[in-house]
């Protein structure tokens, strides 16, 4: 098999740049194919893929299920998919007709050992026939707790590695286990039977176009990185809400909780990106690399400290944008006292030189009044005495805020005089994506799915990556279930979570960003 490493050590982003390569020709099996995730993110990011000519040729699909379907069933369901779901529109009819003859269905429990032998079987037919070269990529796009038997398997039946000397690799999806020791189990088992090379745990944020950007924002201008620390900025808010409850989602959120479902991955992500120091390279590795350091300078927060460092919250009945909000606990599939939150606030410090005494303060919750997503960065206000004769509640600290949906762009709030008053009023520089490209993003399942095939890691988790998040949430959890009950509910839908969190930020002199 060759190297995994080999494909980054020729990786052009290594030089800053990236070039629009072309994968080798593959074959990718996605488990749990009747699932909402492959008609609704997978595939209508693949046919993007292929309207844009970036898949390669001979590309194939197997879908593996339990339904009892056959090809033109799935490709029936996959193509209403497209139509419901691409940012293109509704398909192409001579499009969907070359890229649907790669695409196949294969009926079979995920622990049944004749459906592996056939998968193995259908593999090498499709190397033959669409000359896919033994180049695999296998999508775990199963509830979490099959990844085990899946995995297993795999490496039984020999599929974790190619027979004709091409590449193999998984993807595996969020949640990555449930705190640190199950999160470790599973990376024991995936690395029994796969190289951690091998293995891109996908965490979809890290496709967005304005993630990506963070770093080029960063390391390739000049006049933002020598204020990028402690002696510049006075704090970091990185806020995720969404404007829906849990909706049919009840029975998985409450074993989930905000916790795990937002700050774990997505949030810890943007903060890692956000307070990171510059790689030695622009690679898979070296950026990885950095993320880590920052995951392990956290200082932790301790059982008997959560009350101080943690707010969380589970909201009541309400209405968003007028539309009514059912409470939390009558959602369908929530237990009827359940303790899951569904907002949490945190206030985290990174103990290195950078960013030393600097607090970065997270929040996510569900049914609050708007669905945003953005990173803000607030610098320390000047000294007032040049501006006596003026009203100084109007001299604002500058806040740079990167919008990272729904309208993807980066803002920056500066002072400036009103013209014929000796008044200070902020204003505001403003880019957007749309606009200044003219160009309609890809979506994030897109460039994952092309950087995995392409062997570029960078945009994925590492093993130590996720084990060092777990470190911090973990003993979170612990501090709630040994401490007092959560008074549920603490907030109603439709506001911007419990008036505990507007108290926690009032403790510092410090206010929550309107969004």
């Amino acid at each position: 098999m060759r190297n995994e490493n080999s494909v980054l050590s020729h990786n052009p982003l290594r030089h800053g740049l990236r070039i629009g390569r072309t994968p080798e020709p593959c074959t990718m099996v996605i488990f749990g194919a009747s699932g909402d995730l492959t008609s609704r993110k997978l595939v209508p990011a693949l046919y993007n893929l292929a309207r844009e000519r970036r898949l390669p040729g001979g590309f194939s699909v197997i879908g593996f299920a339990r339904r009892p379907w056959d090809d033109a069933q799935f490709r029936d369901l996959l193509r209403s998919g497209v139509n419901a779901n691409s940012r293109n529109g509704s398909v192409d009819p001579a499009l969907w007709s070359s890229f649907a003859e790669g695409i196949s269905y294969l009926q079979g429990s995920f622990d049944e050992a004749q459906a592996y032998a056939k998968l193995s079987e259908r593999l090498a037919e499709l190397d033959a026939r669409r000359g896919t070269g033994g180049n695999r990529v296998f999508y775990l796009a199963t509830p979490p707790e099959s990844y085990s038997e899946i995995i297993h398997q795999l490496g039984a039946h020999g599929l974790s590695r190619s027979p004709n000397g091409g590449w193999t690799r998984i993807i595996v999806e969020k949640p990555f286990g449930r705190d640190l020791m199950s999160a470790r189990e599973l990376n024991n088992q995936l690395l029994a039977v796969f190289d951690e090379p091998q293995v891109y745990r996908i965490d979809h944020y890290l496709g967005k176009e304005t993630v990506q950007n963070i770093l080029i924002f960063r390391f390739a201008n000049g006049i933002f990185e020598p204020l990028w620390d402690r002696r510049a900025v006075d704090h970091v808010q990185i806020t995720v809400s969404e404007s829906i409850g849990v909706e049919d989602r009840g029975g998985y959120y409450d074993r989930s909780g905000a916790l795990r479902d937002m700050i774990q991955n997505h949030l810890m992500q943007l903060l890692s990106l956000v307070a990171m120091e510059p790689p030695v390279a622009y690679d898979a590795d070296a950026v990885r690399d950095e993320k880590v350091k920052v995951l392990r300078a956290i200082r932790p927060i301790y059982p008997n400290e959560v009350d101080h460092y943690v707010i969380r919250g589970q909201y009541g009945s309400g209405s968003v944008s007028g539309r009514p909000i059912t409470g939390y606990r009558d959602e369908r599939g929530v237990a009827s006292g359940s303790q899951t939150e569904t907002y949490v606030a945190l206030k985290l410090f990174i103990e290195s030189w950078r960013w030393a005494g600097v607090p970065f303060y997270l929040r996510s919750g569900k049914a609050l009044p708007r669905r945003v997503s953005e990173i803000a960065v607030q610098f320390k206000t000047v000294p007032t005495m040049l501006f006596a004769d003026m009203p100084l509640n109007a001299i604002e600290p500058n806040v740079l805020a990167i919008k990272i949906q729904p309208d993807e762009g980066i803002t920056l709030k500066v002072g400036s005089k009103v013209p014929g008053q000796q008044q200070i009023r902020p204003v505001t520089m403003d880019f957007r994506y749309g606009t200044s490209f003219g160009v309609a993003s890809p979506e994030a399942y897109e460039r994952l799915l092309l950087d995995c095939m392409l062997g570029d890691g960078t945009l994925f988790t590492r093993r130590d990556e996720v084990e060092a998040s777990w470190s911090i949430i973990t003993p979170i959890h612990q501090g709630w279930t040994s401490g007092s009950a959560l008074l549920s509910p603490n907030y109603e839908a439709g506001s911007w979570g419990p008036a505990a969190a507007d108290e926690f930020m009032l403790r510092d002199g410090r206010t929550w960003r309107r969004l």
